[in-house]
């Protein structure tokens, strides 16, 4: 059978600031799996019939225990990840979520995750020398093939 690419869907979950706060969105270190050791966002495979939201909504509460209302399409990647002869179109979404919404935050797949979630702002990701590093390559490629993209 010949390989075929899949689509992956990681979901910016984004938590709002404050008039004197930035913005921080929600970050992971993967194990366990293609890209252990790399950070990146909540997020999977996009099951038969599903759509990019239910998807995104339905990987941040697997791997959280965070609800979504809603998550909204932001971009998307085309990862070719030689090493490991696999190939993804990543969808990013973005989704907000209050203060109050993320006291049930924890790590429900402790099997798939180096530590705990963290949330940081976008500038702790974005710049090179972030202790962010490395990335997990849809992530990597978004900030190199979307140099103007922000949350």
């Amino acid at each position: 059978k010949p390989q075929e690419a899949r689509v992956g869907v990681g979901c910016f979950v984004i938590l709002k600031g404050t008039a004197t706060t930035p913005n921080r969105l929600l970050i992971g270190r993967r194990k366990g799996s293609h890209g252990a050791g790399t950070y990146q966002l909540p997020g999977g495979h996009l099951e038969f019939k599903e759509t990019f939201e239910e998807c995104a909504i339905r990987e941040v509460y697997e791997e959280t225990g965070l609800t979504l209302r809603t998550a909204e399409f932001a971009t998307a990647t085309n990862d070719v990840m030689t090493a490991e002869n696999k190939h993804y179109c990543t969808m990013f979404m973005k989704a907000t979520v209050d203060p109050e919404d993320v006291k049930n935050l924890r790590s429900m797949e402790p099997e798939k995750l180096d530590g705990d979630w963290a949330w940081i702002t976008w500038n702790d990701l974005a710049k090179e020398d972030s202790q962010y590093r490395p990335l997990f390559l849809p992530l990597q490629n978004l900030l190199l093939t979307r140099p103007h993209f922000t949350i």
